[in-house]
């Protein structure tokens, strides 16, 4: 009996599939994953729009999770309402994601280009996302805070504040140390690099944008 051409996936479809697979397995076996950023035709350019969408939002998110300003939203009124808390982090992490997807982005485009690679900006960008995710995924500690520690999260001076927070503030560096791990990373199997010189685009990038929120902050 023949299995109706209907039934199998088409070819868009798996196109999709495998990148939102690559989206978990960067996780776990990095490099096929950056590799597959060299094809950059029209077809894998658009399976992978999606899954780099919500690598960037969530990481977005998890960022201004972690920031002084999120620890602070309870404090003075700053925001009375804590309903209003999921949208605000909703809105200005997804924000702060795409703004960290170009702006980061370009440094890391910068850093790659001094060095001598010839990609294109949005490959820079992508990989950029990908090496993100453990960034994502951080979010996981956020319902084992809140239930730790309820509102207090976003007040300063509350129960977070002990060593018990302290924990949660390790774990997170965690995840930053892993997704700097995955961009040099990829920055070496995306070039075929070696080590060391993928680690100084990348310390170039890091340079580019510290410097760039130095002018900020003195403006």
């Amino acid at each position: 009996m023949t299995t109706p051409a209907s039934a199998a996936p088409a070819p868009d479809d798996r196109g999709a599939r495998d990148w939102w697979l690559r989206a978990l397995l960067v996780l776990q076996r990095p490099r096929p994953v950056f590799v597959a950023l060299r094809d950059e035709s029209k077809e894998s350019l658009s399976d992978r729009t999606e899954p780099i969408l919500l690598i960037v939002l969530l990481a977005g998110i998890a960022v201004v999770l972690a920031t002084r300003t999120a620890g602070r939203l309870l404090d003075y009124g700053n925001l009375d309402d804590k309903t209003l808390i999921p949208f605000w982090a909703f809105i200005v992490g997804s924000l702060n994601g795409v703004v960290g997807y170009f702006v980061v982005g370009g440094a890391l485009h910068a850093g790659v280009h001094a060095m001598g690679s010839q990609g294109t900006f949005r490959r820079s960008r992508q990989l950029l996302a990908f090496a993100a995710t453990p960034l994502a995924l951080s979010l996981v500690l956020w319902p084992v805070k809140l239930a730790l520690f309820g509102g207090d999260v976003f007040r300063s001076g509350g129960s977070d504040s002990g060593s018990a927070g302290a924990v949660f503030a390790w774990l997170w560096l965690g995840f930053v140390a892993w997704s700097l791990v995955l961009l040099v990373t990829g920055v070496r199997s995306v070039h075929g690099w070696t080590w060391g010189r993928s680690a100084a685009a990348c310390v170039l990038a890091v340079v580019l944008v510290a410097a760039a929120a130095a002018g900020l902050s003195g403006v």
